[in-house]
């Protein structure tokens, strides 16, 4: 069966229906569970649109326990048969200085989750070797890698932050829980000085940012109007994929 066929309920179509703008860019999910899932038909969706235009989905995954969910999914039976993952690149935006079999590393947890059952060639997976004893030596290797598969930076030194991030054809930020309220309406409401990083990420060109949050992280949101309020810069709603030839 052709996987893209039974794709029919992925899309901005379905993000919408099941969720409301709250400001540009900004979906509010009934809960978690729901922000996962449409996490997921994102990835699903954009996978599909990448290898379609450029023969490969190249992909940067962010740690911590809220994409677990996400990850869960992409390796049930309802989602994995709906990727290509032999032309999935996947790669870190960050990683702490840990063995990938730490229970502390983001890798680790992205291989436990999705990659250890999905069908993607292990010479698709680009981690970061955050363990070695010269992590700066560690990070210059990185940086060649994204040289090589992903990106022309301008920068002779980096870090997978806003030089690539900016670079990417879309960023999604999964944003859930209550403790996340305060922090989620600073970063869209507020004008930290410094900015947070997410303020700070801005993709060029086409590029777009998304926010997919739950009821309880947007609770502080509720009250804010267009006329009172700073929206974020978006365009077209979309997953976080590092742009092809420049830099998910």
């Amino acid at each position: 069966m052709n996987s893209w066929s039974a794709m029919a309920d992925t899309g901005d179509d379905l993000l919408k229906s099941e969720s409301r703008e709250i400001l540009p860019g900004v979906r509010v999910y009934p809960n978690p569970a729901e922000v996962a899932r449409a996490a997921a038909r994102l990835f699903v969706d954009y996978a599909w649109q990448a290898i379609s235009r450029y023969g490969r989905f190249m992909v940067a995954l962010s740690g911590g326990n809220t994409p677990r969910a996400m990850f869960q999914l992409l390796a049930s039976a309802e989602f994995r048969g709906q990727v290509d993952w032999a032309k999935v690149h996947v790669f870190w935006s960050d990683e702490r200085a840990v063995p990938p079999d730490h229970a502390d590393s983001n890798y680790g947890m992205a291989r436990r989750e999705l990659l250890l059952r999905v069908p993607i060639p292990q010479a698709n997976v680009h981690r970061m070797e955050a363990e070695r004893a010269n992590i700066g030596r560690a990070a210059h290797d990185y940086e060649e890698v994204l040289r090589q598969l992903v990106a022309k930076l301008d920068a002779r030194r980096m870090t997978l932050t806003l030089p690539v991030l900016d670079a990417a054809l879309r960023v999604v930020f999964l944003v859930v829980g209550a403790e996340k309220a305060e922090i989620l309406r600073a970063v869209l409401l507020g004008k930290a000085d410094p900015p947070y990083p997410a303020q700070m990420v801005q993709p060029r060109d086409d590029g777009s940012k998304l926010f997919l949050v739950d009821q309880a992280a947007a609770a502080l949101l509720e009250s804010a109007t267009p006329q009172t309020t700073a929206s974020p810069e978006t365009k077209a709603p979309g997953a976080s994929r590092p742009n092809l030839g420049r830099t998910k």
